[in-house]
């Protein structure tokens, strides 16, 4: 039975990603040895910090990994965020051991905004960046990847030079979470035969479908509430309705909750909700009518929406990135980007109880298969022993 050693920079407040790691490693553990070594960005010794962020190089975590190889001597290692604490030093660290592969996964399009110094090499002529929601500004030379700081923009920078220029020259095998991502590798000059599509898994053992009550049908936005995430979109084709039956439950947190509330304030079934538990935002999803997102970004995988297939109940999002492909084949509640009258459409089709139930269904089906346990582990096998 094969050991994997599994390394994690977990996030400061928990999201997705993490989740989405927790559940992968849980899984794995059910066909090999299994180690993990997480490391956090919370830490006491602020200058110490600064420094390994600006050499690129954390000797206390490269530390903790080389004591970790000696001691289980992994046949793989697992590895998926690295930034910061991680640091790119890593990959050097793991090259002076011998007997295992070395696999990243790569949840976000990080390595690609952050792979220049300048705004005109991560825009590459458009006039917003769909990985990370930058725009265009004439007057900006500079690649500010945090919008509200030059000094953390350049250290991510720094770092992400470095890694995107190990993912690319290393043999290390690369997991992406969609083909979408994958071809976006390949056409910026990636080698496709260490490239595989791995997706998440999501454990259904405790995500259930509950029906939704007549007296207060609604559909659901849960995430982060930014211009980039087109819930403002999604609010102005909601109260463009003429009169609607349900309600439009926002949660979640972001730069433009505020904004919103107030603009929206005498609409009276739109409600925002604020961040809630995730038992609770399931509950919330599992009764709703429909979940609905407008995000303008390339996406990885999209657990809100998946998790919503899981329960049965049908998803409205715009096509682009790879979001289609957790769906069946020529879905009939997508609409493209920027298309305001064809997600006005989508909503209107919700007044249709019995067509609801069927996609419904039919997404159940579709994801149950893509994300299962079987294709989880005939997908890993072959990136491990391929």
């Amino acid at each position: 039975m094969k050991k994997i050693l599994v390394i994690h920079n977990k996030y400061r407040e928990i999201g997705g990603e993490d989740i989405a790691v927790d559940n992968e490693v849980n899984l794995l553990k059910d066909k090999y040895i299994v180690e993990e070594l997480y490391f956090s960005n919370n830490f006491k010794n602020y200058f110490i910090q600064a420094v390994y962020l600006i050499i690129n190089k954390n000797f206390q975590s490269l530390r903790l990994v080389e004591k970790k190889l000696k001691e289980y001597k992994p046949d793989v290692v697992y590895i998926h965020n690295t930034w910061f604490k991680i640091s790119p030093a890593i990959f050097k660290t793991l090259k002076k051991y011998e007997g295992f592969e070395i696999i990243v996964k790569l949840h976000n399009f990080r390595f690609f905004c952050t792979k220049s110094y300048f705004s005109k090499v991560h825009l590459n002529n458009k006039l917003i960046c769909e990985a990370c929601g930058m725009k265009k500004n004439k007057f900006q030379i500079f690649n500010k990847y945090f919008y509200d700081s030059y000094i953390r923009s350049l250290i991510a920078t720094r770092f992400g030079k470095k890694y995107y220029k190990i993912l690319k020259s290393q043999k290390i095998k690369i997991l992406t979470l969609t083909n979408f991502q994958k071809s976006f590798l390949i056409d910026l000059g990636f080698d496709q035969n260490k490239l595989f599509v791995h997706r998440n898994y999501i454990d259904s053992s405790n995500i259930q479908k509950y029906e939704f009550d007549l007296n207060e049908t609604y559909i659901v936005y849960a995430g982060r509430i930014s211009e980039e995430k087109g819930v403002e979109d999604i609010i102005e084709a909601y109260v463009s309705l003429n009169k609607p039956s349900f309600g439009l439950k926002v949660i979640g947190n972001g730069p433009q909750k505020k904004y919103l509330v107030e603009k929206y304030s005498g609409c009276k079934k739109l409600s925002f909700l604020g961040t809630l538990d995730n038992n609770i935002v399931k509950d919330i999803i599992g009764k709703s009518m429909a979940v609905i997102t407008g995000t303008h970004l390339f996406e990885g995988q999209p657990t809100f929406l998946c998790e919503a297939s899981l329960m049965g109940v049908p998803s409205i999002f715009p096509d682009n990135g790879g979001i289609k492909e957790f769906f069946p084949k020529d879905y009939k509640l997508t609409y493209k980007n920027n298309n305001k009258q064809k997600l006005i459409d989508n909503l209107n089709k919700l007044d249709l109880q019995k067509n609801i139930e069927e996609i419904g269904i039919e997404n159940k089906i579709f994801i149950s298969k893509l994300i299962s346990k079987e294709a989880y582990f005939e997908s890993f096998n072959k990136v491990i022993n391929g």
